[in-house]
């Protein structure tokens, strides 16, 4: 849902400007959507926590650079795509990725459910939610831009960095995968 509050005082910034107040309400209004918008790239709560933290660390020290070319929250996102495109590339995110799939390949695996991973259960029940998950990044992240954050096509293409053509064939092969996934479901729970 967008926010009803309005910051077209940003391109006004000057260095007297309050910007722990400024970054205090971008907070408030785009904290939750960066942070789905990186949890649903990342699909782990803790590095979706890590980056939602250096986006706003980042803008806070950017503030001044927005320009009124796109709304401040394609902005948001664009940013933390960016950061968590970088975070993916890093040698900690490889490494902690490898570490998570040599600890669930390992016996104790069925161990202790923590709390983190009971709460991942419970949105995993919803079913849409789950394939969209299971797409490949670049579909999911169309999906989730144009239902979930409501963008247009071209806030998308700036958000993603792609013309307005790529996203369009993204959503489409996106709803093409979706419908396969339910019709492969019905059928298997029909057999």
């Amino acid at each position: 849902m967008e926010s009803n509050v309005n910051f077209d005082y940003l391109k006004y910034l000057s260095a007297s400007s309050d910007k722990k107040a400024i970054l205090n309400e971008l907070m408030n209004a785009y904290g939750k959507d960066v942070w789905n918008y990186a949890y649903s790239i990342t699909r782990k709560w803790d590095q979706a926590d890590d980056i939602t933290q250096e986006v706003f660390i980042k803008v806070y020290r950017n503030l001044s650079t927005f320009r009124s070319e796109s709304s401040v929250k394609t902005w948001l996102l664009a940013i933390t795509r960016n950061m968590t495109l970088d975070y993916r590339k890093s040698a900690f995110y490889r490494k902690v990725t490898l570490v998570d799939f040599i600890a669930s390949r390992g016996e104790y695996e069925q161990a202790a459910a923590s709390t983190e991973h009971e709460v991942l259960s419970k949105m995993a029940l919803n079913e849409m939610w789950d394939m969209v998950l299971k797409l490949p990044v670049k579909y999911r992240e169309v999906l989730i831009l144009y239902a979930h954050h409501q963008l247009s096509m071209k806030e998308m293409a700036e958000v993603l960095g792609v013309s307005e053509g790529t996203i369009k064939s993204r959503l489409f092969h996106a709803r093409g995968k979706i419908s396969k996934m339910k019709e492969s479901r019905s059928l298997g729970s029909d057999g």
